[in-house]
């Protein structure tokens, strides 16, 4: 047996100290940001499902359990690969803006952006409809079967984790004063509910029901395009048009109607895509394109394989500068490049941005001391320039820790995750995310809010990630399929927003540069940096900043300080919030990990 960069374990006679073990086995393994979807997602596969099917009756408990990080109104990207044909294919799960989203009905709105809550940020819905599609083609369960569980918990209620609960109080006053069948969904007692408390959703159990048991034909797939139908032309579709269209508050403090309409439902078809792929000392890391923000991770993989191990040591202080170095450059490409690009024009790009030369050539701008300019690269296009606007010290602390939830309901980066692999070989990482309660008022009938992914599109025709009828908005959400000589070896991701391909990155020097156990990879100090525009609203960042857990040390920290990097040391277990499961191809040996930063996340497998 190997590790995930082919080489032997490390001999147990000096152990690393983790929270938990690394889970082994040979049947199945699960792992995710919330106990209640890891369990379900294990619960399938012991019943006979395989990854997929338990895939998708995990991402609809994860409605349920974690509201406020992902949404049946939101959207999703996954990265699987089948046992019949281990190539690395993308989901992609990310809806376009609505027809009626242009720039010019913004601007007439008295609008200079996407505001980060209400309706008028929202997306085409893509997330459902996306797991519906991969249970018809890729699972083996009937819909009624998959559904069960999230029903179960809507009706009968799941735990109030404590950041649910934090959510929720900050935005009581929005929901009691402007948003009412939000309070009445979500404060059913006229009050925020109290950590571990129950909470039920029957609207939204309702709607499952519906979706469940939609008149179709007799086979299963058939009973799956049924409720496809219900959700794409059919009651679904026509409530959000219908609630939407009622002026309501957004974060910019006006209120306005959204332009979302029922036909703009049928726009969206889920679709498997061809993954990008690099390869970092010997393993082949497979993302989603430049309308995602996955490149990154690859741009920041191709930089590092010019340093040696020893300067990539996140335990160091040169390794985390010059992994923070790296990454300012990549997440720089990312705003000058990224966008909906057509597929020709989107691998031109790539091309460049991930050959060994460019790499090379970005490598040599890594300098001993920080960096605190703006360095989009030159690929023969003009680079966009986003507006650099710097954050202020209050609103520098809302980068640290968890994903921050203002009072107007705008929030940063807050997501959820989901990994699993089974027995035949099957495998997924998926990151829902999106349609989060706070996003926008909740359609009563249905249980749920719309998304506000077009906060990350701008009002400006000449940037590539603009605002525009029919094109996805960038996205962040960015999970990772690893190979080695072509076969899959791991899934994996994170929750972050900005920080998942940031938080990815320290994980995979760890594992495949300097061999690290996925859990101990997971349990070790973590840092991103916050030297780049955010891609939710406002839009600022801070030039050389680094958040760091406080486990990292003072004297590494005292270090980067001297290398110019404005640090600010978070809580102790406060970054980072990975899961992964793994395979040997060879042994068929699996392994699990899970996040314990939060206290929610869990691997689960035998």
């Amino acid at each position: 047996m190997t590790d995930m960069a082919g080489r032997p374990p490390s001999p147990p006679d000096a152990p690393a100290h983790t929270t938990r073990p690394t889970l082994r086995g040979s049947f199945g393994m699960c792992a995710s940001t919330h106990w209640l979807a890891t369990a379900t997602a294990q619960s399938v596969l012991e019943r006979g499902g395989n990854a997929f099917d338990a895939a998708v009756a995990g991402a609809f408990v994860l409605h349920v359990a974690e509201p406020h990080l992902n949404g049946p109104g939101g959207d999703l990207v996954a990265v699987l690969a089948t046992a019949a044909d281990p190539s690395p294919r993308v989901l992609a799960g990310q809806g376009p803006a609505p027809r009626g989203a242009t720039i010019e009905h913004f601007r007439a709105e008295g609008l200079d952006h996407v505001p980060g809550a209400g309706a008028l940020a929202a997306a085409v819905p893509g997330a459902v409809d996306s797991w519906l599609w991969l249970l018809a083609e890729f699972g083996t369960w009937e819909l009624a079967d998959v559904l069960a569980y999230a029903i179960a918990y809507a009706e009968r209620g799941v735990p109030v984790v404590p950041q649910l609960a934090r959510v929720l109080a900050t935005v009581e006053e929005l929901f009691r004063t402007h948003w009412p069948t939000s309070y009445a969904l979500w404060m059913p007692e006229g009050r925020v509910p109290a950590p571990y408390a129950t909470l039920v959703n029957p609207a939204y159990a309702r709607t499952l029901r519906r979706l469940g048991t939609a008149p179709s034909g007799g086979t299963r797939t058939a009973r799956i395009e049924a409720a496809r139908r219900a959700w794409r032309t059919g009651f679904v579709a026509q409530a959000v048009a219908e609630f939407a269209a009622v002026p309501h508050r957004h974060s910019s403090g006006g209120d306005h109607a959204g332009v979302i309409t029922a036909a703009d439902f049928t726009d969206f078809h889920p679709s498997l895509e061809p993954a990008v792929t690099a390869r970092f000392r010997g393993t082949t890391v497979a993302k989603a394109g430049p309308w995602s923000q996955g490149p990154v991770l690859l741009q920041a993989l191709t930089i590092l394989d010019h340093f040696d191990d020893a300067r990539l040591d996140p335990s160091t202080a040169e390794g985390v500068h010059t992994l923070t170095e790296a990454l300012k450059l990549a997440l720089a490409d990312r705003e000058a490049y990224y966008g909906h690009l057509d597929p020709a024009a989107a691998d031109a790009l790539l091309r460049r941005l991930l050959s060994p030369r460019y790499g090379k050539e970005r490598a040599r701008l890594i300098r001993p001391l920080a960096s605190t300019a703006f360095r989009p690269g030159h690929i023969g296009v003009t680079p966009y320039t986003p507006p650099l606007v710097t954050r202020g010290s209050a609103q520098q602390a809302d980068g640290v820790g968890e994903p921050t939830v203002q009072q107007t309901g705008e929030t940063r980066g807050d997501t959820c995750h989901l990994d699993v692999v089974d027995r035949w070989g099957n495998i997924v990482s998926a990151t829902p995310s999106g349609g989060w309660l706070q996003s926008s008022p909740a359609v009563p009938e249905l249980g749920f809010a719309l998304g506000t992914r077009l906060q990350m599109t701008w009002l400006d025709p000449a940037a590539p990630s603009r605002l525009a009828p029919g094109r996805r908005p960038r996205t962040t959400l960015t999970p990772t399929l690893l190979l080695r000589d072509g076969n899959p070896v791991a899934a994996l991701g994170t929750p972050g927003g900005d920080q998942q391909d940031q938080w990815q990155l320290i994980y995979l020097v760890r594992t495949l540069a300097l061999g690290m156990d996925p859990q101990e990879a997971i349990d070790a100090p973590a840092f991103h940096t916050t030297a780049v525009p955010s891609s939710f609203w406002p839009r600022t960042w801070t030039p050389g900043g680094l958040v760091i857990e406080e486990r990292a040390g003072g004297a590494v920290v005292e270090e980067l300080r001297a290398r110019g990097h404005a640090v600010t040391v978070s809580g102790p277990w406060s970054q980072g919030r990975l899961s992964v499961v793994t395979r040997d191809p060879d042994s068929g040996v699996l392994r699990a990990a899970a996040n314990p930063r939060g206290a929610q996340g869990y691997a689960a497998g035998r």
